[in-house]
Order: structure tokens, then sequence, then C-alpha cells
């Protein structure tokens, strides 16, 4: 178990060390304690319960495995920025020849370079910066937020306020405008209530455009590629509230298998109902009809073509492929049509109105027949029915 000296062991001690550490997988024995009174897991394996032999550990115990390299010195602070400690009135010897201060030589400053030094005029010293000795650690060197100040981003928030305002103060000049050309040709008193109420319809128009602001967190932003980068809009990728849901159309358990996670179901959830009445058919429909067959077949053209040792790639060269596809499609269909033209050239088409040849509807016999000199038959005997079915079909 969790003992790190590796003595030696006889036979039949290891045999018993074997039965005791089944018995307390068991739970027929109990569990071994280290030397702190804590009961060890007998589940845990033996490459992380054993200790390496360097440890000299004579007790069983499980310490090797925690942090023992705790050093209270580490911190997860960061620099005090741009702190001042001390600001001089002279020049000190050993300070920076450029601004006097104490904490770095002329070639470490960071201050505009003077005409004369602090060394030459005495004035002017800067002030000493707060040196600090910081260990991070392991999370602390790591943390890229460690030191961030939350309120640098306050003048980002007063920009877009300022934005926002100055929007909304457009918007209310506009619809002003709009309601002093509306109100212009009436008289002032039925233009002064048009004016209160219109200023009661902006009021409820605000409302409005705020609330759509807030039903905008329902939609999904997709980002879809352009020429100009970005996005081309705003997207709903969720259902209709008054559409029924994928996995209540077929509430049977042995139906089509639903995804909730990626609101994906395959097949069709009706297989047996009528088409013409079905709103859903499953994704599968989808991806095997339409554009999207298209795009598949585009996708394993390019794949071939690139196993084959062209140099095509659908996603670096996008426009190459498509048009590498179409020229391909189009010879593939000049070669079929091709073949049709010669094999129709050479045994003819049944389809056509043709004259049938004589020695394709008569077929071929292996009847030997020999003949003399004067032509008549020495040997064997034609079929004259195979003449008489041939007039027939053909009619002559």
């Amino acid at each position: 178990m969790a003992t790190a000296s590796v003595a030696f062991k006889s036979r039949e001690d290891h045999r018993k060390q074997i039965e005791l550490e089944e018995a307390r997988k068991a739970g027929l024995a109990p569990a071994e304690v280290d030397e702190d009174g804590k009961e060890i897991n007998p589940h845990i394996p033996q490459y992380m319960s054993s200790a390496p032999w360097y440890l000299n550990a004579e007790k069983p115990s499980l310490k090797h495995q925690r942090k023992w390299k705790s050093d209270p010195n580490y911190t997860k602070s960061w620099y005090d920025r741009g702190a001042k400690v001390f600001q001089a009135e002279k020049y000190r010897k050993g300070a920076c020849i450029n601004c006097g201060a104490m904490t770095h030589d002329a070639k470490s400053c960071v201050e505009r370079p003077r005409k004369v030094g602090a060394k030459w005029t005495n004035t002017h010293i800067a002030p000493d910066e707060k040196i600090e000795t910081i260990e991070l650690d392991y999370d602390g060197k790591r943390d890229r937020w460690n030191g961030y100040d939350p309120s640098s981003y306050a003048h980002v928030v007063e920009r877009y306020e300022a934005r926002d305002a100055a929007r909304r103060k457009h918007m209310k000049e506009q619809q002003l405008k709009k309601l002093e050309e509306k109100n212009g040709n009436q008289n002032v008193e039925d233009g002064v209530s048009d004016v209160d109420n219109d200023e009661d319809d902006l009021r409820v128009d605000e409302a409005k455009v705020d609330e759509s602001k807030q039903m905008d967190f329902a939609k999904v932003e997709k980002r879809v590629r352009t020429t100009g980068g970005g996005s081309t809009g705003t997207v709903r990728n969720l259902r209709i509230r008054e559409d029924t849901a994928k996995y209540l159309l077929n509430l049977d358990v042995d139906s089509a298998h639903y995804d909730p996670k990626t609101r994906s179901m395959r097949e069709d959830p009706l297989p047996d109902a009528d088409p013409n009445e079905k709103f859903y058919g499953g994704d599968n429909r989808y991806r095997n009809s339409g554009q999207a067959l298209e795009f598949k077949h585009l996708n394993i053209h390019a794949w071939e073509a690139f196993d084959k040792g062209q140099d095509i790639h659908m996603q670096a060269a996008p426009s190459q492929a498509e048009l590498l596809y179409k020229n391909h499609k189009v010879i593939k269909d000049k070669l079929k049509t091709r073949t049709k033209d010669t094999i129709m050239e050479k045994y003819g088409n049944a389809a056509s109105e043709e004259e049938i040849p004589r020695e394709l509807l008569l077929g071929q016999s292996e009847r030997q027949v020999e003949y003399d000199r004067a032509g008549r038959i020495i040997k064997g005997q034609v079929r004259i029915e195979a003449e008489f079915i041939y007039s027939i079909v053909t009619g002559k």
C-alpha cells in the first residue's frame, strides 16, 4: 500500500499482503492509517500511494502527493504602479543624470531627455519610484488580469454613454421637426394640443425602443464571412413560440433521437405521416437536399482531387475549388454523352423506330450446314420457320 520502504518479502508474506489489500478493498478489514491518524483509501493505485525511494518514508503516508513546496513568501499581488516614495530638492550623488531620481540610472530613465540634465541644473528633481520585489506563485505568474485596475475602463463607459445620449437627443430633434412640419398649416391652439399629444407619443416611442433593445437579448449573433469582414446582421436562431418543438411531434420513446444540446433531430419523427401535411421531416432532409447537397458534393470532389495530386483546397481557395468542380461536371457530362453515342452507334437503340437488323433478331446458332458448289445443302438443315418469324415481325 502506502509504505515506501520496499523490503524483501517472502512468497508467504507477499500473499498475505495481497489478501489484506483485497480485504480492505472489500470492506472486511479496517483501512490503513497514516502517521497523522488519517485513513488511506484502499482503492488508491499503488503507483500513487507508494512514495519515492529517496524520501525514505518508513510509515504509510500520502504526504508525497500533497503540496509540500509551499512558500509563505509567494503572493498574488502586483506592483504598485506609479507610486513615489521620496522627492529630493537637490541632486544626490549616484542619481540619474537626466531626472535626478535615485532608483535608476540615465540609461534606464524613461523621462524626456533634458537639454541640460538635473545634475547640472539642480532643479525639477524627479521623485524616486517605489521598488518592490514580488515573488509570484504559480497562479500569480499565469494570471493575465493580475494588476488590472477596473477603474481604467471608466472612460470607455463614459464614451458610450455620451454616444447614447447624443443619439437620443438627435432622435428627439428629428421627431420635433416632423411634428412642426405636420402641424404647420393648423391654428395655434390645435397646434399646441397636437404638440402635447405628439410629445406623449414620442415618450411611448422611446419606451418601445427600449423594449426592442431588451428584446435583442433573445437573438443570437451569427458571424457570416463577408469580403469586408464583420457580420451581415442578426440572425434569429430559435423557433417561433407558436411552432411545435421537435421533441413534441412524436412522444414515443422509440421514435427519432433528439439531442437537446445541439437541438438536432436527424431522423424523421413522423415517417408514416402524409408528406404534404408534415411541417418538419428531420435534419437529414435539409442536409440531403438543395444547396447543402451541392456543397457536400463540392467538398467530396475537393478531397478526391487532392488525394489524386491536384493542388486544390476547399477552405484555402473556395473559388478555385468551385470552378474546378464546375469544369469537372461539364467534362463528365460530355464523356457520358460520348460513351452513350458510341454504344448506340455500335449496338443500336432499341427504343427508336429504326428497322431491327436481321442478324440481331434471329440471333446466332451453332447448327452446322454444308453446301456444294451449286449451293445445295449437303449436310444439316436450315430452319425455315426463322424466316417466317422474321417476315411476321418486320411485315415483309
